[in-house]
């Protein structure tokens, strides 16, 4: 990407701005977008599914591992090193296919609580989400949070209850659960037929078709099907007899007392369709998959500080996630941009509106995790990424509209604190280009002391974000670091005159020079704010405070 400063005439005389496309065109290509999240509780099968999702949609042709041993493939999703070491997912990521006419945007989120900010913020780019429970476990509490978050938004959620392949919850009792635990009305489409060994496949409750399946090895390849009705006699060699008479008892109690599902209700985010299957072993994957393309909603308006947009006006797109060195083969750092309205072509010019400096968007490309390739134009609801020189910060909007900007953006309070020292003093130019990149990304808050010491303070939402940043700016800078936690638990940012504060606090600065303060207790906090009424204690800064 190459920046200018502010000249409207030098960009008109040297940089062909793109036309929107005729809106029967450009309707058309947002009609068939579909962006949505996938959110669970750690353990409840999230990155399995995005990898099997992956595969019925074409976009692999092996399904990976989330564990994977010698010899056999890594999950597309998991790109780091360190998730791969892990098994767990640390950092969204973006995938893109097509499938059955639809162009699918998949955003993967991390299931971590101490990486929820990263999750929250990837949220604010999807127009619905998947919500994947345990079928043994049902809804914990991670799961809770965030569908709160989707709540919230009223982004239109779909169910899939995971690992029926094991035994599992009474599936009335998982639907029950999900009503007064989430206050949201569940509807099944699919039933599940047995749990654990004895499980055989879904009914489906819209089309009355047996899905049976057989089990493949690894569940790498896509599992053959095979279909049968709930009076076709094959239904007991499928299933058994004894699976056959209940799923006949449950699809009449199901037909007799529960509501039918409801699109409105859908859509407003007052009711889940839920679908049963097992990812590691492929049932209901595919299903689930054509069923999503019709049921999730086309991208639609955004709230912006000028009202809501509509994804056919002008171009305009938001930065919702930062990331350094996402390829080995390009050491950069990339912007994660959600096109919110319309149509973006490679090359453009625009305004960032935050600083008013004109950008020309040539260097942009798609994402499937870590991989990339030249994207020459984007719609609507796409994740476009983009080569990010330093100008970008996460909330930031770009537009042909120089005034558009969101009006919030999540941002969360550190809850637990680390001092940091650098081990080896000559490799500080290093270290101190990690610590911006991987701060301005969001894995840490840096906070740096004003008494004259040359290391700073790091601020978290949970320990597990220390270990990927010591890690990563090892793995990534070459530079390491001893971290140790400290007592502070609070900080507060500050608004008045701070200069006679000094008990039971320590003084630092956050990045940008604003005066922070750290407290070791609620006590401490609650003392200096009685000692110091002119003084105003946030969680956030005023000019940062979002939510």
């Amino acid at each position: 990407m190459t920046t200018t400063e502010p000249n409207p005439t030098e960009t008109r005389a040297t940089a062909p701005q793109a036309a929107e496309q005729p809106n029967a065109a450009l309707e058309a290509e947002i009609t068939r977008r579909r962006t949505f999240a996938i959110i669970s509780h750690p353990d409840a099968g999230k990155t399995t599914i995005t990898e099997k999702l992956l595969l019925y949609g074409g976009a692999i042709l092996e399904a990976g591992s989330v564990t994977a041993k010698e010899g056999r493939a890594h999950t597309k999703s998991d790109w780091m090193s360190i998730e791969q070491q892990r098994g767990i997912s640390i950092s969204s990521s973006a995938l893109t296919f097509e499938y059955s006419g639809r162009h699918i945007n998949l955003l993967d989120t991390p299931g971590h609580q101490d990486f929820s900010e990263d999750t929250y913020r990837t949220l604010t780019a999807a127009d619905s989400a998947l919500m994947v429970l345990d079928a043994a476990r049902g809804v914990q509490t991670q799961t809770e949070k965030l569908f709160a978050v989707c709540r919230n938004r009223h982004v239109p959620i779909l169910t899939f209850v995971n690992k029926m392949d094991r035994p599992a919850l009474d599936p009335f009792d998982l639907l029950q659960q999900l009503e007064n635990v989430l206050q949201i009305t569940a509807v099944p489409l699919t039933w599940p037929i047995g749990d654990g060994p004895d499980f055989k496949g879904v009914y489906d409750l819209q089309t009355g078709q047996v899905l049976a399946f057989e089990r493949t090895s690894g569940g790498k390849h896509r599992a053959p099907m095979q279909t049968a009705g709930l009076d076709d006699p094959r239904l007991l060699q499928l299933v058994g007899a004894d699976l056959a008479a209940k799923l006949k008892e449950d699809v009449e109690l199901i037909e007799a007392a529960m509501p039918e599902f409801d699109a409105a209700g859908f859509l407003s985010g007052e009711l889940t369709p839920v679908f049963f299957g097992s990812a590691m072993n492929n049932f209901g994957v595919e299903h689930f998959l054509s069923n999503f393309v019709e049921l999730a909603p086309p991208p639609g308006p955004t709230e912006t500080t000028l009202g809501e947009r509509n994804p056919e006006a002008p171009f305009a797109g938001f930065i919702f996630k930062l990331q350094a060195n996402m390829s080995k083969h390009h050491r950069d750092r990339t912007a994660f941009m959600r096109v919110m309205s319309g149509h973006f072509t490679r090359g453009m010019d625009v305004t960032h509106t935050r600083s008013g400096r004109k950008l020309r968007l040539s260097q942009a490309h798609t994402l499937f995790a870590q991989d990339r390739e030249k994207v020459e134009e984007a719609y609507p609801g796409d994740i476009v990424g983009l080569v990010n020189p330093g100008v970008f910060q996460i909330g930031d909007v770009i537009s042909l509209d120089a005034k558009v900007a969101l009006p919030s953006f999540p941002r969360f309070t550190p809850e637990t604190f680390a001092t940091l020292a650098l081990k080896d003093v000559g490799k500080r130019k290093a270290f101190m280009k990690g610590l911006t990149q991987l701060a301005e990304e969001g894995v840490v808050q840096v906070f740096f002391p004003t008494d004259g010491a040359r290391d700073p303070y790091l601020g978290a939402v949970g320990p597990l974000q220390f270990e990927v940043f010591q890690a990563r700016l090892q793995e990534e800078y070459g530079v390491d670091v001893e971290l140790n936690i400290t007592g502070y638990q609070l900080v507060r940012w500050l608004a008045g005159d701070a200069g006679s504060v000094a008990r039971f606090a320590r003084h630092v600065e956050d990045d940008q020079g604003r005066p922070v303060m750290l407290f070791r207790s609620k006590y401490d906090l609650e003392y200096t704010a009685e000692q110091h009424p002119e003084i105003e204690f946030l969680p956030l800064p005023k000019d940062l405070t979002r939510v």
